[in-house]
C-alpha cells in the first residue's frame, strides 16, 4: 500500500515529539523549524496535499502557529498556499528550476571556497561519510536515500560557510527545487555522475584546495543544468 505524503509527514513529526510552550512567537518558530526539516526529509513529491489540521495535531499545537509557519515556508518556496483552497508541496515550474540553478551557479562556487577554508575536520569527515552514503544509494538506484544524503551534504556545507548570509541564500535557492532530486523520473546515471562530482569536491576540501573545489562546484552545477535541459526537453 502506498503511503501518502501527509502520512509520511505525520510519522516524521510524531517521532520528534510534541512541541512544548505557550509563547506564540516561540511556537511559530518551533513549528517552522520542525516543518522545514520534515518537509525536506520526508521525500514528498511536488503537488502532494498537506493538512493544516493534521499537522497541528502531529505537532501538538494550535493551527495558528502552524498556518504562520506554512506561510513562511511558502515564501521560501517549499510549499504552495492557495488561500481558501489548498496547501501543497511546491511544484516548481521549469522557469523556477532554471532560475534557482542560475542563482546556485552565481553563488555556490564561492560558498564552497569559503567553506573549504574554514571547515573543521569533523565536518569534513561528515561530508565524506555522506558522500559514501550517496555512492551506496546511487548504486542501489535508491533515489529517496540518495536525496536524504544529498540534503544533509549541502546543509553541512552551507552551515560551514563563514558568510552566513551566503549560506542562507544558497540553501534558499536549493529549497525551491529540492523535490527534483528525489523525483522518480531522475535517471540513475544522473545520481551516479552527481555522486562522483560530490566526491571530487569533498576531496578538494579535504586537501585544503578551496579554488579547486570552487571550480569543480561550478562544473557540477553546469552539469546539473544540462541534465535538467535533457529531462525537461527530452533530447
Amino acid at each position: 500500500m502506498t503511503v501518502d505524503g501527509m502520512s509520511k509527514l505525520e510519522d516524521y513529526l510524531s517521532a520528534k515529539g510534541k512541541i512544548d510552550g505557550s509563547n506564540s512567537r516561540l511556537l511559530r518558530e518551533a513549528a517552522y523549524e520542525r516543518l522545514y526539516e520534515a518537509i525536506k526529509h520526508a521525500q514528498l513529491q511536488p503537488g502532494e496535499p498537506l493538512s493544516e489540521t493534521r499537522l497541528s495535531k502531529a505537532l501538538g499545537i494550535s493551527r495558528t502557529p502552524v498556518r504562520e509557519a506554512l506561510q513562511r515556508l511558502a515564501k521560501e518556496g517549499l510549499v504552495q498556499v492557495i488561500p481558501g483552497r489548498a496547501i501543497t508541496i511546491a511544484a516548481p515550474s521549469i522557469q523556477d528550476v532554471f532560475d534557482a540553478i542560475h542563482v546556485r551557479e552565481l553563488l555556490e562556487p564561492e560558498l564552497v571556497r569559503l567553506a573549504a577554508e574554514a571547515m573543521p575536520t569533523e565536518e569534513k569527515t561528515k561530508m565524506l561519510s555522506l558522500t559514501h552514503e550517496m555512492e551506496r544509494a546511487a548504486k542501489a538506484g535508491d533515489r529517496p536515500r540518495w536525496s536524504k544524503a544529498d540534503i544533509k551534504w549541502h546543509e553541512t556545507l552551507c552551515n560551514a560557510c563563514p558568510n552566513h548570509l551566503l549560506g542562507e541564500m544558497v540553501m534558499q535557492a536549493r529549497n525551491r527545487i529540492f523535490t527534483q532530486a528525489a523525483d522518480e523520473h531522475v535517471p540513475e546515471q544522473y545520481l551516479i555522475e552527481g555522486t562522483v562530482e560530490h566526491l571530487q569536491i569533498v576531496q578538494a576540501i579535504l586537501n585544503g584546495e578551496g579554488e579547486k573545489a570552487k571550480q569543480i562546484t561550478l562544473d557540477h552545477i553546469r552539469n546539473v543544468r544540462e541534465n535538467m535541459v535533457k529531462r525537461f526537453f527530452q533530447y
